[in-house]
């Protein structure tokens, strides 16, 4: 700002000194003498510097005080940040906006006449014409809530005698939800006998009832006037005889309080604050007065009557419910409030997302109710607010996280699911808080796993952190259902007759067998990957699945286990690269991969099987096995 006030001075500087550049020059021009040229030259130096500090150090000096002045603070916290209620500034809302007449004068060109009284007590009647074609003729419903003062009072004016049962109204679109604290009605002409006001909550598409004035309210409106309102009927229209004193010289006012005698305390009654929310406002003239000569046949006797207006003011503020202290037009050019406390919305009626750990509420002097963001760790984007849990939570937390991430579960997102477990190396909000369950698939119970420690729940006879060996005092056995057993339970079969049994039954297919197998797929084997006390593990390629029943079998990289013993025997014989032809039964075959065990069979692929494997596939598919 320094910058730009200086040459805005020096900008204005050579209109400034028309002498310095123009008055002198001939003077100058014509002296021959230095001294003089010197004198010269000083001089305007000397009235440079005079005008600078007359004009262009001002200006600097104000532009640095404006840099100096202190940001305003925030409305909606304290001093140590802490939020509170706010509320936006109280404003005329009618100001600028647009009023739709059901009728105005001079659509077409019509007569009005102006009554008055003379010094001997006649009425002397004026007549003018009005026409909304002409500029000064015409009585726009736009003068309702232009700037309004006495040396340019203009006026609105309906249609002469327009009287009940017919009736003039105006509407007055506030363009988003306030709440109203008064509406003021400037008359130019005599109040009108009845008239109502009304309000809409939801932009126009359905009306309240807000006041109502008359002369005779039972028989308008079927009101009592002078009702007492109490807690009970806080929210209901009442009917004044007020301003039935009429004033034909016009001039007269018409003022509504909301909240006048309203027992109700208002920060904390949500019926009050529903009360004096609007978003528009309409006005109904039922009835104008008259005194009995609109009868008469006398000239500009009916002319006389009208409805006009020269100021309608709506006092009120944007319904923001203590979250915000200002409003804004948006990019749709809408008025809305520029929301604090972590809350949303045209009228901060909601909080903003993640933040609905608490529910949304307005505010009040003694709570802010600022809402809170939701506690997921870093491991959810979104989450939803749940009552009941608040409730049970002592009314301090209630927000639930959706879609936890990372391999987390649970409201918070804060522990892992079930495959997983917690790695206390790394904070609960760290991306791998939780570690992946390594048990064995033989040795343990299921793929579960603690999630606390990550222990696997074994077998009997099974120990390890993953279930991958015997325990003391066991031994490994064959069998898949418990492959460990006490070592003083076991019978071991004589080696030789063990291999030989093997080379009798595994080396030979069959329908029968092929049938009374769960699966049968083509692999390849890749790597012989992992040794074990009693297991080998090998990486294979599934190539082609060629009978599936209720199992996980799919194509793909997997891995095949097989006890040392049978590869002893060499049943089966593996040859790493080759392809083989794999049945087996459902208990040996799972997501985890391949168990060989005594019912399994896997022998070296041959093409010319091609065609019998098509064929026990026709057998098995009608069940003729």
């Amino acid at each position: 700002m320094y910058t730009t006030a200086a040459a805005a001075s020096a900008a204005m500087l050579p209109s400034l000194l028309p002498g310095l550049r123009y008055g002198r020059s001939d003077s100058c021009v014509t002296s021959h003498r230095k001294t003089m040229a010197s004198r010269c030259v000083l001089r305007s130096l000397y009235v440079g510097l005079f005008l600078w500090v007359c004009y262009a150090l001002p200006i600097t000096l104000a532009d640095r005080i404006m840099d100096d002045q202190p940001t305003a603070p925030n409305s909606c916290y304290d001093s140590l940040n802490k939020p509170k209620m706010c509320v936006a500034e109280f404003v005329n809302i009618a100001y600028g906006k647009e009023v739709v007449a059901s009728s105005t004068c001079g659509t077409p060109p019509s007569r009005y006449c102006k009554s008055s009284v003379d010094k001997d007590g006649k009425v002397v009647r004026n007549c003018f014409t009005c026409d909304a074609e002409h500029p000064k003729r015409r009585h726009p419903a736009s003068y309702l809530t232009d700037n309004n003062n006495s040396n340019n009072l203009t006026c609105w004016m309906s249609e002469p005698f327009v009287q009940y049962p017919k009736n003039v109204t105006l509407k007055l679109s506030l363009g988003k939800k306030y709440e109203l604290t008064y509406i003021l009605l400037q008359f130019c002409s005599a109040k009108p006998d009845s008239m109502a006001i009304y309000k809409s909550m939801d932009f126009g598409r359905s009306w309240i009832p807000f006041q109502y004035y008359s002369r005779n309210c039972i028989k308008m409106y079927g009101k009592k006037p002078g009702v007492v309102i109490t807690k009970a009927n806080q929210q209901e229209a009442l009917c004044s005889n007020v301003h039935s004193n009429i004033n034909t010289s016009g001039g007269t006012r018409v003022a509504f309080n909301t909240l006048e005698n309203r027992p109700a305390d208002f920060d904390n009654s949500p019926v009050l604050w529903d009360w004096v929310t609007a978003t528009d406002i309409m006005f109904v003239f039922d009835k104008l007065s008259t005194f009995g000569d609109e009868n008469s046949g006398e000239v500009g006797a009916r002319e006389s009557y009208y409805y006009s207006l020269s100021n309608l003011a709506v006092g009120g503020r944007c319904k923001c419910n203590g979250h915000a202290s200002s409003c804004s037009k948006n990019s749709d050019g809408q008025t809305v409030c520029n929301c604090q406390h972590n809350t949303a919305g045209d009228s901060c009626e909601r909080c903003k997302t993640f933040h609905f750990d608490i529910p949304w509420s307005r505010a009040t002097e003694q709570n802010a109710k600022e809402c809170v963001r939701c506690k997921c760790n870093q491991h959810a984007r979104k989450c939803h607010f749940n009552r009941e849990i608040y409730i049970l939570s002592g009314y301090k937390s209630g927000g639930i996280c959706v879609k936890c991430r990372h391999h987390t579960d649970g409201r918070k997102c804060n522990y892992c699911r079930p495959l997983y477990y917690r790695d206390h190396s790394k904070p609960i909000h760290h991306k791998k808080a939780c570690k992946g369950c390594q048990c064995h698939p033989v040795g343990s119970v299921r793929m579960t796993c603690n999630q606390t420690t990550g222990q696997c729940t074994c077998k009997e006879g099974v120990t390890g952190l993953s279930c991958n060996r015997c325990a003391e005092g066991y031994e490994q056995t064959q069998s898949t259902i418990a492959p460990c057993v006490k070592i003083h339970d076991v019978n071991p079969p004589n080696p030789d007759s063990y291999c030989r049994k093997c080379r009798n039954s595994r080396r030979r297919l069959n329908s029968k067998k092929f049938c009374k197998r769960d699966y049968a797929v083509i692999i390849q084997i890749l790597s012989r990957e992992k040794e074990g006390d009693n297991w080998v593990k090998f990486a294979v390629n599934v190539l082609s699945v060629m009978k599936r029943s209720k199992t996980n079998i799919h194509r793909g990289r997997s891995v095949m286990w097989i006890s040392r013993r049978d590869l002893g025997c060499k049943c089966p014989k593996i040859r790493i690269g080759r392809r083989h032809i794999l049945l087996g039964n459902s208990a040996g075959g799972n997501e985890n991969g391949y168990i060989i065990n005594s019912r399994s069979i896997i022998l070296r692929w041959k093409k010319r099987w091609h065609r019998r494997i098509r064929k026990f596939i026709k057998y098995d598919n009608r069940r003729k096995c």
